[in-house]
């Protein structure tokens, strides 16, 4: 089973759909990627504001960890967005 399949079997907004497949898309071997949120908004045509509420969506389903990168300087960067196979949950 690939992927995609799991969150298409979700009860997920289109928005956190379309941003997971973005990521997906975006993702290495190990399932992992870090476009800034602006990026996103700009390539799926959504407003950041719906993209960070897709990412809120995907974390409390479980197809998605972020973690917080940082700068050599110690200035924020983009996230880390992990990609889980979560089974359906919502």
């Amino acid at each position: 089973m690939g992927r995609l399949e799991n969150i298409y079997r979700s009860e997920l907004p289109n928005r956190a759909i379309l941003v997971y497949m973005y990521l997906s898309d975006r993702a290495g071997i190990e399932g992992q990627c870090f476009p800034s949120v602006p990026t996103i908004a700009r390539q799926t045509k959504l407003s950041e504001a719906t993209v960070h509420r897709a990412i809120k969506d995907l974390e409390k389903g479980g197809f998605l960890y972020v973690t917080g990168r940082q700068r050599p300087n110690g200035a924020d960067s983009s996230n880390l967005y992990t990609l889980t196979d979560a089974e359906p949950g919502w």
